[in-house]
């Protein structure tokens, strides 16, 4: 299942699940251990030669850092990895029951998508015989007029290039409708700068990704004189699309993506790819109106049409062919993928057991089938009671701190409190589950079953248009380690998956479950009063409620967090490589979040505790309750990571990394100084901290 857009999650996707023959066998290497527990507050973890003042993320996590290495299949290891590998675990182990003894018709349908994927022996003897089909229609393109026409055939069949992203979404400005939208897409790296940026790094590894993609022609039988030549063509074409894509941080604001055109208008900023032909061909119900988010990509994907021969196109369109099924291709080319994505890019050392990549498929493929067996399992009915009562709290102390804000008048607090009255929390599972008889699995057919997936995928979304919107729809699977807040339905979303340690742990005192899921609560619940979510009414319409004086003072305080965060270093410079550091624009909705979060869920443990007959000054073994509560939250974020994959997330994700999601949360919150006795002016306890919430 894929995630609405534009949902704003706690976190980058940590990989999580995230007639009966036997399941191919596994090598020694693929038979998974069980992980190791997780917990919501470890004392070992506590670096005591560390100053709290002075570093409080290495005072929570320093010998955790220490003794805790990044796994070889890995790229971050930390907390949040550890729970998405137990949950993995568990998923794996209800896949390959099903995959060798089903009791129910869904359990066959999963395990026969999951027996396929690990039929690796299978995969191989096919070779790329299964792209014939799609490769050949791009080899009979004769002219640019007909990309269209080929466009749409391969989406149709399962095979779709990511040229530009189409489908269905809610209607910014009125909620209750869908609405088609498309925006931009095309590019294989993971932001427009690996292509335009002229430093020592992007360099390198322009030049990395074009033996790369010579490669990978030469696999499916190129030459090596024109393997060289297509990929220069592909890394052309992506070039020119990557200058004229729109930033991410312009992708961000929810006003700068809202442009609605009539089906004609859109045309005419694409003369040369024609979408009536597109749109016509995917089988999509007639409409006048659609979102373009993206304009400028599209005047400028229609140049590189009229301007590039057709010889590039088809290059460029078997290159995304190819790329894009590489999980499902011979081992070579797995391999060869992994090589560039995970060892140049991302620093990874080993590839990802196959057992680990065909669980995380089969749960984006089928992740509501086996959702409903992995909640039977692993949720149980008082963990969701739990949570409501949880939420109930932070929703109170969000409440509260709206009627306390000094900057915001008494009319924006009103539109605030109406807003927060209308949130819906979502928790666990949904109501019904997605049905997916239509859904045709082959246990002898990986690249069949992916193919077959992308149609259902999109029909199902392209049967919303001008359909009535189902606020009870979900946007992540139940074992996934995350949590999200949509705007549009101005809804929270937690599902089972992260409600374990080091997040909840129900025989665990207040003070650490609200450090964890208390904050993760408290953040998702600010999300909807950020830089992008306070530009969305109670009922999800992008419409302005707060005064123009206020607004100003709200962006004057995120200002400050903007230059705050701007500072922070993720990695250093070296051999002529720059530091680099955090891009405050880009982080700015999650960096709000996380203090904001932060904030609530402490008033939330004061109002608890009072209520209990308990203080925050209480000690549990040599720690007061408040003192807990903020090294439960940072040890959520312990974590080692690959310097190739923090310089990569700086550019792409507008999470900021553990150490400053702890240390820029914590400095900017007066209850911590008073927790640990910090002294102004040290690094925790700066003369100017920003708050926004």
């Amino acid at each position: 299942m894929k995630t609405a857009p534009f949902a704003l999650a706690l976190l980058a996707a940590v990989g999580t699940a995230v007639a009966q023959a036997q399941a191919p066998s596994q090598s020694q290497d693929e038979k998974p251990a069980p992980p190791a527990e997780t917990k919501s507050f470890d004392a070992s973890a506590i670096d005591k030669t560390a100053d709290p003042c002075t570093d409080f993320y290495q005072y929570a996590c320093g010998n955790w850092i220490k003794n805790n290495p990044i796994p070889a299949d890995q790229v971050r290891w930390g907390s949040f990895n550890m729970l998405a590998e137990r949950n993995r675990y568990l998923l794996w182990k209800e896949l390959d029951a099903a995959a060798n003894n089903p009791k129910t018709p869904l359990q066959k349908k999963y395990g026969d998508y999951y027996a396929a994927c690990m039929n690796t022996d299978l995969i191989d003897q096919k070779g790329i015989e299964p792209l014939k089909s799609p490769l050949d229609q791009i080899a009979a393109l004769k002219s640019t007029k007909d990309i269209a026409t080929v466009v749409s055939a391969l989406e149709k069949q399962g095979d779709g290039v990511p040229l530009f992203r189409f489908g269905v979404q809610q209607d910014q400005k009125d909620s209750t409708k869908q609405i088609a939208g498309v925006m931009q897409a095309g590019l294989s790296l993971p932001d427009r700068d690996y292509y335009l940026v002229d430093n020592k790094r992007f360099n390198t590894i322009r030049d990395q990704y074009r033996a790369h993609v010579t490669k990978m022609f030469t696999l499916a039988g190129d030459s090596p004189d024109q393997a060289a030549k297509e990929a220069d063509a592909v890394i052309a074409i992506e070039t020119a699309l990557a200058k004229v894509s729109t930033p991410r941080v312009d992708l961000r604001d929810p006003e700068k993506r809202y442009h609605i055109y009539t089906v004609a208008d859109f045309q005419k900023l694409t003369p040369d790819f024609d979408f009536s032909v597109y749109f016509k061909d995917i089988d999509v119900r007639h409409f006048d109106t659609l979102n373009v988010a993206t304009p400028d990509f599209f005047k400028g994907l229609n140049e590189q049409i009229a301007s590039q021969p057709i010889d590039a196109w088809k290059s460029y369109l078997r290159w995304h062919t190819i790329h894009s099924t590489a999980s499902e291709l011979p081992k070579s080319f797995r391999d060869e993928n992994f090589e560039f994505f995970g060892k140049t890019l991302a620093g990874q050392k080993e590839q990802t057991p196959r057992w680990k990549q065909c669980t995380a498929q089969t749960d984006r493929a089928l992740g509501e089938a086996v959702g409903q067996d992995w909640v039977k399992e692993n949720f149980p009915p008082k963990a969701k009671a739990s949570m409501d009562k949880l939420v109930a709290a932070l929703d109170k102390a969000l409440a509260d701190d709206i009627k306390t804000l000094p900057w915001m008048s008494d009319e924006t607090k009103k539109a605030a409190e109406a807003k927060l009255e209308l949130y819906r929390n979502k928790i666990g599972y949904p109501e019904k589950w997605r049905d997916y008889s239509a859904l045709t699995v082959k246990r002898d057919d990986a690249l069949g079953n992916a193919r077959r997936t992308d149609v259902f995928d999109r029909n199902y979304n392209l049967n919303k248009l001008g359909k009535p919107v189902d606020e009870k729809e979900w946007g992540m699977t139940p074992p996934t380690v995350n949590a999200y807040y949509s705007p549009s339905n101005n809804d929270i979303n937690f599902p089972a998956g992260i409600l374990q340690p080091p997040f909840f742990d129900p025989n665990i005192d207040p003070a650490v479950n609200f450090g964890g899921i208390g904050v993760v609560i408290g953040h998702e619940m600010t999300h909807g009063f950020d830089d992008q979510g306070s530009k969305y009414d109670g009922h999800g319409n992008l419409r302005e409620w707060q005064t123009a004086d206020d607004r100003q003072k709200f962006n004057e305080r995120t200002d400050c967090e903007v230059k705050e965060y701007n500072g922070f270093e993720t990695a250093p410079a070296h051999d002529g490589i720059a530091a680099q550091n955090l891009n405050g624009k880009l982080t700015l909705g999650e960096n709000t979040a996380d203090n904001g979060g932060l904030r609530i869920a402490y008033m939330a443990l004061l109002d608890t505790l009072a209520q209990d007959g308990k203080s925050i000054d209480d000690k549990i073994d040599g720690y007061t309750e408040a003192q807990r509560f903020f090294i439960g939250f940072a040890q959520v974020w312990c974590s080692n990571q690959t310097e190739q994959s923090a310089r990569q997330l700086a550019l792409t994700d507008p999470h900021s990394p553990g150490k400053w999601r702890t240390n820029g949360s914590v400095q900017n919150f007066d209850g911590f100084a008073k927790a640990w006795n910090c002294k102004k002016g040290q690094p925790m306890y700066p003369e100017n901290a920003c708050r926004v919430w």
